[in-house]
């Protein structure tokens, strides 16, 4: 396994930075329920396999995903509103950035002192600041927190006016939230020269909190959800990250994904995949956010992304596996 590897020579340029980012859901299993100590067993894992990338003489930068986290926090925080006061979604999506920040870092942490690297490991809550006139303020998209009856939903409507809520596939009442354009993270330049002295630093859990400037141009937590790879594509370009990799539940990008003819693709440059996203091959839902990602970073200066599996993350950077993406 690989806290067990010596570790290999430099294969990179001295200063060369790695952003990767990778959901919630690879703190859990979906049989499983989220203990804590699930979740620290499964980051010990991913961590494991985030070694590679600190093998090879990167400085690293690790973002992260939070949706079952989070969904959790609403669980609880409707079993509880007539008890203690209710927290907006901002806040809870910077408890879980401390939260689960904090369970990467100790884990990694005692990696790193194992292999008496020197290196030392950092957590920053993260704010992203969005467009306050962005259309999806207009209408809200993106599902959080349990289900609800009809009867539920129309005294949750009673208690909150100004929700969204909507029936999502047959199971019941959900609330919806805008999930606006990531335009600037605030702390991208703490980022950079944290991992620029070596530091590895865990930022943007969750896509980061979404943040407006109000009337008086100062900042606003906001009720919304960042797409975490989108934004993560905008940190990678601002830190001026050499290589941005996006895990995820798949070994290679496919065409006809799921279909006799399924077509696993291991390279693939811009004007591909643009053209494979006209024709529907990664639909929104699916591989479409890490390819719109790719495509972000690539566009705006990025020098290589892969889209990969947490398992294959080391075949991929051999060249043997994953979806290599580059502008040309």
């Amino acid at each position: 396994m690989a806290q067990n590897k010596v570790h290999i020579k430099s294969e990179v340029k001295e200063g060369s930075v790695a952003l990767v980012a990778f959901g919630g859901n690879a703190f859990f299993k979906a049989e499983q329920k989220g203990s804590i100590e699930e979740q620290r067993q499964a980051a010990n894992q991913m961590c494991c396999r985030l070694l590679t990338i600190i093998d090879r003489g990167y400085e690293l930068v690790i973002t992260h995903g939070n949706g079952p986290q989070v969904g959790n926090l609403l669980i609880q925080r409707d079993m509880t509103k007539h008890e203690i006061p209710e927290m907006p979604l901002d806040v809870l999506v910077a408890q879980t950035e401390g939260s689960l920040g904090y369970i990467l870092q100790q884990e990694l942490l005692n990696h790193l002192r194992a292999y008496r690297t020197g290196k030392y490991v950092v957590t920053l809550v993260t704010q992203v600041l969005v467009d306050k006139d962005d259309p999806a303020f207009e209408k809200p998209t993106k599902p959080v927190g349990p289900f609800y009856t009809r009867e539920e939903v129309n005294q949750m409507l009673l208690e909150h006016p100004d929700w969204k809520m909507v029936e999502d596939a047959g199971r019941g009442y959900r609330r919806t939230v805008p999930s606006p354009q990531p335009e600037r993270i605030i702390q991208s330049h703490m980022i950079r020269a944290l991992c620029y002295s070596g530091n590895v630093v865990i930022a943007l859990g969750g896509g980061g909190i979404p943040m407006i400037k109000g009337e008086d141009e100062k900042y606003v937590g906001i009720e919304a959800v960042i797409d975490k790879d989108l934004s993560s594509a905008v940190l990678a370009t601002d830190i001026k990250a050499d290589l941005f990799v996006i895990l995820t539940g798949v070994d290679k990008v496919c065409l006809n994904y799921g279909k006799e003819d399924e077509q696993p693709l291991e390279h693939l440059t811009c004007s591909q995949a643009k053209q494979y996203m006209q024709e529907g091959h990664f639909p929104a839902g699916s591989m479409g956010p890490k390819v719109s990602a790719a495509l972000h970073y690539l566009e705006n200066g990025g020098r290589k992304a892969i889209i990969t599996n947490a398992e294959s993350l080391e075949n991929a950077l051999d060249g043997k596996g994953g979806t290599h993406m580059v502008w040309v």
